[in-house]
């Protein structure tokens, strides 16, 4: 019966994580970004889960319970924090709506050009939704360098890394636990690292506008 309907539940999540992950790139609202950010935290782990029940693999599950809790839970809370510490979320990014969404669905196209050809001798359903991923780490590259504030750029980092995790959940079906656990762990540590940065951006200059803060250095 599970293994019917797996198909089904691979796309559904894949596709939610690249939804999520455009609307991103659509939103200007930094809250509402890490609400995106949450929401793909959770369908991130939904993926491992389905993943780990299909392959029989209790350690996968785990590893979804760890996903859920870091990706969906702790970090966006970490920057929720900080955006209400702040008083402006909304910004203006170096690409308009149009040309941003544009841009998302020349990327995610590339990605499946791409990785038709890494991926040409692999099958399964896991193996045909890994352009997703790539294309989230495309996009990830896209907030980093359109994003003005430092708050968004973060994001568009987690975006990159829940990419990178996609496609490694894809291709071999799951990773260690001790290894996820390793990279939870680090990427929490750098949001945690620069939520501190960033509080003192914002105490010394009054804001976290890179340009700005480019302006300063020269």
């Amino acid at each position: 019966m599970f293994t019917t309907i797996y198909p089904q539940l691979i796309g559904l999540c894949t596709g939610t994580l690249l939804l999520t992950s455009a609307l991103m790139v659509w939103r200007h609202s930094l809250l509402a970004s890490i609400r995106l950010l949450s929401v793909q935290g959770f369908a991130l782990a939904a993926l491992v889960a389905v993943i780990g029940v299909e392959e029989g693999e209790v350690e996968v599950i785990l590893v979804a319970v760890l996903v859920l809790l870091v990706k969906g839970v702790a970090l966006p809370w970490v920057l929720a924090r900080e955006t209400h510490a702040t008083t402006r979320t909304d910004e203006a990014p170096r690409l308009n709506p149009t040309a941003a969404l544009l841009t998302v669905a020349l990327l995610t196209i590339l990605s499946y050009v791409v990785a038709s050809r890494l991926l040409a001798g692999i099958d399964g359903v896991s193996a045909h939704a890994a352009p997703i991923g790539l294309a989230m780490v495309l996009i990830g590259f896209l907030l980093l360098v359109t994003r003005r504030q430092a708050g968004s750029q973060l994001i568009g980092f987690l975006v990159l890394d829940n990419g990178i995790a996609t496609v490694a959940f894809l291709t071999s079906g799951g990773v260690p636990l001790f290894l996820e656990l390793g990279i939870s762990l680090d990427v929490l540590l750098v949001v945690v690292i620069l939520y501190v940065f960033a509080g003192r951006m914002r105490s010394k200059f009054g804001n976290t506008e890179i340009d700005q803060l480019r302006k300063l250095h020269d």
